[in-house]
């Protein structure tokens, strides 16, 4: 499958390419240095053209800031997505926002009410334009990110039972994301993935 994947330099999209390209899909890094800004729209429309499906990795990193990356990047992904008739599209959203917030435990609503608020609002924006979008969408929220291996031993539901700080390392949400591609389960879905 020839995939697009957006903020393919960062931590988690890093991983989700290498892991798609060892898939045998065919992906493009989308990124600042070699395309530009995802919420560029001549960016954009540049890599859409020929892609079967879409990849957001986006993210803020390490700032609490979102400068509405998330729902400026929606607002262009998603026409240039519509104009080349790329129906699928896959997109990393976080734990605790929107309906996902109460499935979290109470410790963790407390962080994202105080620390994440901003972000998470910004997020919520987007994955609302999302799912109005009309396309084959699928919102991963996964719990707290780690650097760890990928074990395989994750799981994936609208609702999952938490205790203390759930979390799930990087390589095993890209193993996730990545199944995606070629399994309908979670289209018009928004699933929660942690161990």
């Amino acid at each position: 499958m020839k995939l697009l994947i957006l903020g393919a330099k960062g931590r988690t999209g890093r991983l989700i390419a290498e892991r798609a390209g060892n898939q045998g899909h065919e992906v493009t890094a989308f990124t600042r240095a070699t395309h530009g800004d995802a919420t560029d729209r001549e960016a954009i429309a540049a890599a859409m053209p020929g892609q079967e499906a879409v990849i957001s990795a986006l993210g803020r990193g390490n700032s609490f800031k979102s400068q509405q990356l998330m729902s400026r990047a929606m607002d262009v992904i998603l026409p240039a997505m519509k104009r080349e008739e790329v129906q699928r599209l896959i997109v990393i959203s976080a734990f605790g926002v929107g309906e996902t917030f109460y499935e979290a435990p109470f410790i963790a609503k407390v962080f994202f009410r105080l620390l994440l608020r901003h972000l998470y609002a910004d997020k919520a924006i987007a994955d609302d334009f999302v799912r109005h979008s009309g396309l084959d969408w699928t919102i991963v929220c996964p719990t707290k990110l780690t650097d760890g291996q990928r074990t395989g031993a994750y799981r994936a539901g609208e609702h999952l039972e938490f205790g203390g700080l759930p979390k799930i390392s990087r390589a095993d949400a890209a193993d996730f994301i990545v199944k995606q591609l070629t399994d309908p389960a979670w289209i018009h879905k928004t699933v929660i993935v942690s161990t």
